[in-house]
């Protein structure tokens, strides 16, 4: 008796129906991506009871013919592949060909279509129940293809048990949905659950260029999660792509190239990222996409981790909706059964580009182009100063009007560079020490009664106040968040020695010295190390051998020469043993062994390449921790302006090292919801 026999095709469609047909959202996703891939301007989704009992997909697209309505119930039958070498170059959502037949294996399937063609109104309706075709019949039909769905899983119990509550399989649908929507905000999506619909998207249109093409995505998310801070990423790079060399044996080429040829292709990344400030809990707040396939991919969410850097407290994971744009024979689709992952040829390239845009645009939001003088003097007369009050236990309120302010108090376009001659942590005046207020000084409200002043002369303290032109449309985008540093700001007092109330045309500004001087220092010293070709070091009195396993021996060693640059001395001392001498003056290490050990992982972490001035920036984060100012040491009026100043002259301002927020806004709405004036 034979042992090995085949299978019936109805068993082999059931058993392909495990690895495509997960649960009622991927019934949902193959049939939606089937509907983009016939170019559909409009699809409708119902579903009844989680998808259980009704999934019903309807779209505009080019529809099908009597013939190629029943072909396409064959396994691998496919209008998007013809070639094996065609999947090395997919440019479509689905190409295999196996969807709607492993879906009518495990459902009663119904099929109605017609060709957009098609001048007669008959189209085509086929019903299947559970992978035998019970009916082929002409029927009236409306341009494009209806496929419903109904009780998925009837002929596998088994499966349908594992299926989980009605509202978590819909709430599956709803997230896929939500992915299709962004990707195509030009299509218009309807999403009817159990009889009710959940939402009405109309198209957006765009043009061709990538600013149109953000607008547009930006107006479907703002209809799909609500208005956010999100700051647009417009990023392209060149891939080089090394042309296979030929074989030695091959007898049709005449000669071999003396090197591979390099072919040179584009990837464009572009999309919405949140402003500093911005993040979740969780990655659900991140969307990428890839040639507009939603997908999940480490090198990226470790490159948007990257991009972030200093702008993100740690536990916290950026939000985003981001497209990366590539040649399709540079990523490959066909990894996972259901297409959620795929693989990039340049996987390292990829993610450094991804984590270069993300960072650029962080950059830019606070340094983005101002109008040049002439702009400003077209834009009419400057802002008046404003008027501020401001009165200590024992003195009387005075109102003075503040002066016209110096140039050098207006927001810089770049960070300033730091002499390498000041070696005072700010320009404020004040040492890392708890502060003692000096005659003169003004007193905020959170001042401790305890410590004695007399009042200044007058109590006006000038603060930034200059006048910031809104930049011209043609370089700034209207609907795009206005850095808060980049308006004027008014100094109200101080609450609980610590934060600093600040007043704009806005609303209400609050300000953490701590962490704001902490950002301050942080730039300052890495700014130093990057100034200079080698960071100074400090020798040990008794230097200290380690032994390291091969692998991170062999990895140390060709990280020496940077190890040198940033201060770390160094210098092999057998097969798998360093001698390490001397430490950066500014790392206080208990344990100068642990010190290395914890270095190299971070150099693993930070991949090739990597800036020197971020190896040791773990350290350098605690080191100004403890050296900027606290929450009780009280700051005078000019050391506050000073603090806002030099934060204004950073390149990250809105952050401090650790990602924890330098600034808080609440604007007039928020206030008067509060109040209760608005609803």
């Amino acid at each position: 008796m034979n042992r090995i026999h085949l299978l019936s095709e109805q068993v082999a469609n059931q058993i392909a129906a495990g690895e495509v047909v997960e649960r009622p959202a991927s019934v949902v996703k193959e049939l939606v991506e089937n509907s983009l891939d016939a170019q559909s301007q409009k699809v409708t989704v119902e579903i009844g009871a989680g998808g259980r009992s009704l999934i019903r997909v309807t779209d505009d697209g080019f529809g099908m013919s009597r013939d190629d309505a029943l072909l396409s119930l064959e396994r691998h039958a496919t209008s998007k592949i013809l070639r094996a070498e065609d999947l090395s170059s997919i440019a479509t959502m689905g190409f295999r060909g196996e969807a709607l037949p492993s879906i009518a294996s495990v459902s009663r399937f119904t099929l109605t279509t017609r060709e957009r063609d098609n001048v007669s109104p008959e189209g085509t309706q086929i019903i299947v129940n559970g992978g035998t075709i019970a009916e082929v019949k002409a029927a009236g039909s409306a341009t494009g293809t209806s496929l419903e769905v109904r009780q998925l899983f009837y002929n596998l119990p088994a499966r349908r048990k594992f299926l989980r509550t009605e509202e978590t399989e819909a709430a599956h649908i709803q997230h896929y949905l939500t992915l299709a929507a962004l990707a195509f905000p030009e299509v218009a999506f309807t999403f009817i659950k159990d009889g009710r619909s959940v939402w009405q998207l109309p198209a957006v249109k765009s043009g061709a260029a990538t600013s149109s093409r953000i607008e547009a995505l930006r107006e479907r998310l703002r209809a799909l999660l609500g208005d956010e801070k999100l700051l647009a990423v417009n990023f392209s790079a060149g891939l080089d792509e090394p042309n296979p060399v030929p074989e030695e044996n091959d007898i049709f080429e005449t000669a071999l190239p003396e090197k591979p040829e390099v072919i040179r292709s584009q990837i464009r990344i572009w999309g919405l990222i949140g402003s500093p400030g911005v993040s979740r809990a969780t990655r659900d707040g991140q969307f990428v996409f890839v040639n507009r396939r939603p997908v999940e991919n480490r090198g990226i969410n470790y490159a948007l981790i990257e991009g972030y850097h200093t702008s993100l407290m740690k536990g916290r994971y950026p939000v985003c909706c981001l497209f990366l744009e590539i040649d399709p024979a540079a990523v490959d689709v066909n990894i996972h059964p259901s297409k959620r992952e795929v693989k990039f040829h340049r996987e390292f390239e990829v993610r450094k580009f991804a984590a270069q845009a993300v960072k650029e645009t962080l950059l830019a939001f606070h340094t983005e182009p101002k109008p040049n003088a002439e702009a400003q003097r077209s834009q009419g007369p400057e802002l008046k100063q404003t008027e501020m009050v401001s009165a200590g236990p024992e003195t009387e309120t005075e109102t003075a009007a503040l002066p016209n302010f110096p140039e050098k108090l207006k927001p810089a376009v770049n960070p300033a560079p730091i002499s390498a001659a000041s070696q005072a942590p700010l320009k404020m005046g004040f040492s890392p020490t708890p502060a003692v207020a000096s005659p003169g000084t003004s007193v905020s409200p959170g001042t401790d009664s305890s410590v004695k002043t007399q009042p200044a002369p007058s109590t006006t303290i000038p603060l930034a106040m200059s006048p910031v032109v809104t930049p011209p449309a043609a370089v700034r985008n209207p609907q795009a968040p206005m850095p808060l540093l980049n308006i004027p700001l008014r100094l109200v007092g101080v609450v609980g020695k610590l934060y600093v109330l600040l007043e704009s045309d806005r609303g209400l500004v609050l300000l953490d010295q701590h962490a704001a001087h902490e950002r301050i220092l942080f730039e300052q010293m890495l700014n130093r190390l990057e100034q200079k070709d080698s960071a100074p070091s400090q020798k040990l009195l008794l230097p200290e051998t380690i032994e390291l396993p091969p692998r991170d021996a062999q990895f140390l060693r060709e990280q020496l020469p940077a190890l040198m640059r940033l201060g770390v001395g160094l210098s092999e001392f057998g097969e798998r043993t360093f001698l390490l001498d001397a430490l950066p003056p500014f790392v206080k290490a208990s344990d100068p062994r642990r010190f290395v050990f914890d270095l190299v992982d971070e150099m693993r972490a930070a991949g090739r390449e990597v800036n020197l001035a971020r190896l040791g920036e773990h350290t350098v984060a605690k080191t100004v921790c403890r050296h900027a100012v606290k929450a009780n040491d009280p700051l005078s009026g000019p050391e506050l302006e000073n603090l806002v100043e030099d934060l204004r002259r950073c390149a990250m301002p809105y952050t401090c090292p650790h990602g924890r927020p330098t600034l808080i806004e609440m604007n007039y709405r928020e206030l008067e919801k509060k109040f209760g004036r608005v609803q």
